[in-house]
């Protein structure tokens, strides 16, 4: 019973969940300087987001609030002044056709965008995560009618199932919690499928038999025994689903099915600014600037925590590229 109980070694170079192991992902992050950058970058996005009425309340400026003093009517609505009417008082200029304040309207658009990337991948960690243990403790025949649907919900085209059922919902229903929804119970296939790989492995090992042997049910081994060991790979796959799901929301907005008017959203800003692209070049470029910065930055961090949590897939990758130029 003795050598049951022991924990079998993942190997290596990977990191289990633990103090000591927490001490250790943070100063390989640490190490890496695109990593730094990429969370400095994210969280100043973050820290704005959330002071976005506090900025709106310094500047004096509400985001839905119209000023056609500050466009020229005889020109289609095109802001007055330099660089679409940046003056002191408008940080970044003014919306084209509605003279609306861009700097607090792409403000309280980060809001969005980050609360429904957030939201949908906390949704899809939930669903994933008790759908793969499920497939992977439950019965054989259970576990294979699951499995083929988990197969079918990866090989739905996401965005088109989107479109369909956010065009059908009731205009009265939250947009922001409904893509939510959406993005999140369309998108989880991923994440059921690799917790159900890695719990596959981790039932063979030493210190499941011991738990097993010792009299634990499966609800207690899958959450005393299973679900630390899974917490890396989990972690890992969420940093990379959380920008995937932002440019789905982006994509959502910018075809007229997301977030509605009045409520600012990147993806809304773009859309309405494609007629305005030759007369005012910032109202194009500043959300789609935001919205590249961000999706980047999460995609940075997301791989240096996957090399954070198991390095030897670092290792491999400079192996890889040295004889790929020794050839």
């Amino acid at each position: 019973m003795t050598l049951l109980a022991q924990r079998s070694a993942p190997g290596p170079g990977v990191t289990t969940p633990g103090p000591g192991a927490g001490r250790q992902v943070w100063r390989r992050l640490r190490a890496r300087p695109s990593a730094v950058a990429a969370a400095a970058v994210l969280a100043l996005l973050v820290l704005l987001a959330l002071t976005a009425p506090l900025f709106a309340h310094l500047t004096g400026q509400d985001p839905n609030a119209y000023h056609d003093e500050l466009v020229d009517s005889a020109r289609g609505g095109v802001p007055l002044g330099s660089f679409g009417g940046i003056s002191g008082e408008h940080w970044l200029g003014v919306e084209p056709g509605t003279g609306r304040d861009l700097f607090t309207r792409l403000l309280y658009g980060a809001r969005v965008s980050l609360l429904v990337a957030l939201g949908a991948t906390a949704v899809q960690v939930l669903v994933g995560v008790g759908v793969g243990l499920a497939v992977a403790l439950g019965g054989r025949f259970a576990g294979q009618v699951v499995s083929r649907f988990t197969d079918v919900m990866i090989a739905l085209p996401l965005l088109v199932i989107a479109i369909a059922l956010t065009a059908v919902v009731p205009p009265g229903f939250p947009r922001p919690l409904l893509l939510i929804l959406v993005i999140g119970l369309l998108d989880w296939g991923g994440v059921a499928r690799m917790v159900r790989a890695q719990t596959l492995s981790l039932k063979e090992l030493d210190f499941v038999d011991a738990a097993r042997l010792s009299g634990n049910g499966t609800l207690r081994i899958a959450r005393r025994e299973l679900l630390p060991s899974l917490a890396a790979p989990v972690i890992t796959l969420a940093a990379i689903k959380v920008p995937t799901a932002m440019v789905v929301e982006a994509s959502l907005s910018f075809l007229g099915v997301g977030v509605k008017p009045p409520t600012p959203s990147w993806g809304q800003m773009l859309s309405s600014a494609q007629t305005w692209f030759r007369a005012d070049p910032a109202y194009v470029l500043l959300p789609a600037g935001l919205l590249f910065v961000t999706v980047l930055a999460f995609t940075v961090l997301g791989d240096a925590v996957r090399t954070a949590l198991d390095p030897r897939e670092d290792s491999r990758l400079r192996v890889g590229t040295r004889k790929e130029r020794k050839a």
